[in-house]
């Protein structure tokens, strides 16, 4: 049983994967993060945007 144990612990092909999926968390946490922060900005900017295409395209 202690050899099956000590197996598990010193097994590291699942510590990528788990890396991968913090990695993952926290990237995605700061883009909602900017998103929110910017959500205001980024809507007048787009219907800014749709206004002037519209406007020059008649």
């Amino acid at each position: 049983m202690q050899k099956v144990l000590k197996a598990f612990v010193r097994d590291e092909r699942g510590v990528s994967a788990m890396e991968y999926a913090i990695l993952a968390g926290i990237v995605v946490v700061a883009l909602v993060a900017v998103g929110t922060a910017f959500s205001t900005n980024m809507q007048s900017i787009f219907t800014n945007l749709t206004t002037k295409v519209k406007n020059a395209a008649g």
